[in-house]
């Protein structure tokens, strides 16, 4: 079967001195790019990992301290891979929980923008432990009817990976699968998108798992005694909780990813603080106008008030100006006695 592409798929895989994402280094990637085309890309490099390999590592997948000597750093060739994948969705065995956040360690380590907007992700482990629950070994012997030849063989592997992959969308296309909550669908397709919905149904926002999405497309805290807790609301009862894991032994990635919810969150405090001074000035300016127009009110005369005066004042011009007669002369006489 050939995969149905809009873009190149890069298979890729890692062998590295061990599994904690914030300490170990990669020791050689394998990398297959499926083009749309139907060709095949190969590319597997052997990086120094600027610190012993473990024996029980070495002892996994054969590569020895005196392997990797010589070999680039994966500051020296990390562009290259960056340019080899840039183009690319991703995909692996197990990739998303191991192999793509190590990957992105390594490039954050090395200062290169490696970006992942845009892209799926497939992690074919993640369809057979959906569906069948077993090993890459297995996996190969359940769907190809195969034996991995010098397994744990980076090279090996990656193509191992492939073809289960092939073959898991030939017997799984109709397949139904129910998920938790009882809703049934058959999510195996020859489509990238689709896969990576898949392969993707814990939504992980880090890839380590320390946050996931939760059915709102909210990031929630999935470890420690803030598990099951929205992130914002964390930063808001805790704010120091931020430090101490940016502090803390933690992954790059997820440091990052939690740099943006943390300045999301600040940015969100600003707008709500210019709104409520906004609301604030409004008010102020509001009950300011009220107080004007009471004072001008208590101020004005009452209504016909000032016509009274005006004729009362007039009546009295009005006397003064009339001349002095004998009548008034009586009048006086009487009233004061003479």
């Amino acid at each position: 079967m050939k995969l149905n592409l809009k873009r190149p798929l890069a298979f890729f895989d890692l062998e590295t001195t061990g599994t904690n994402l914030a300490i170990d280094r990669i020791v050689e990637i394998s990398i297959l790019k499926a083009m749309p085309d139907g060709t095949e890309q190969i590319k597997t490099m052997r990086i120094n990992p600027e610190m012993p390999i473990p024996l029980e590592s070495s002892l996994i997948h054969g590569i020895y301290d005196e392997h990797v000597k010589d070999a680039q750093t994966f500051k020296m060739a990390g562009e290259e891979l960056a340019r080899f994948l840039d183009d690319s969705d991703l995909a692996g065995f197990n990739s998303n929980r191991f192999d793509i956040p190590m990957l992105l360690e390594e490039f954050l380590r090395a200062g290169i923008d490696f970006d992942l907007e845009n892209r799926h992700f497939v992690d074919v482990q993640n369809i057979f432990h959906q569906m069948e629950q077993r090993t890459l070994k297995a996996a190969y012997q359940f769907y190809c009817g195969k034996s991995i030849e010098n397994a744990h063989s980076a090279e090996a592997d990656i193509k191992a990976t492939y073809e289960v992959l092939l073959a898991q969308l030939d017997r799984y296309k109709d397949a139904d699968f129910e998920d938790k909550k009882g809703n049934i669908s058959k999510p195996v397709q020859n489509d990238v998108e689709a896969l990576h919905k898949f392969t993707n149904l814990s939504r992980p926002v880090d890839f380590a798992g320390r946050m996931v999405y939760n059915e709102d497309g909210e990031e929630i805290i999935n470890f420690g005694k803030h598990k099951g807790k929205r992130v914002e609301d964390v930063f808001h009862a805790e704010p120091s909780y931020y430090a101490w894991m940016q502090q803390g032994d933690f992954p790059l990635y997820t440091k990052r990813c939690l740099e943006k919810i943390w300045v999301r969150w600040n940015e969100k405090k600003i707008i709500v603080k210019q709104q409520r001074e906004t609301i604030t000035v409004i008010d102020r300016k509001s009950l300011e106008e009220v107080q004007k127009k009471g004072e001008a009110q208590a101020q004005r005369e009452p209504s016909g008030q000032g016509q009274d005066n005006r004729s009362a004042n007039q009546q009295q011009q009005k006397k003064k100006s009339e001349p002095i007669t004998n009548d008034m002369l009586e009048q006086l006489k009487l009233k004061f006695g003479k």
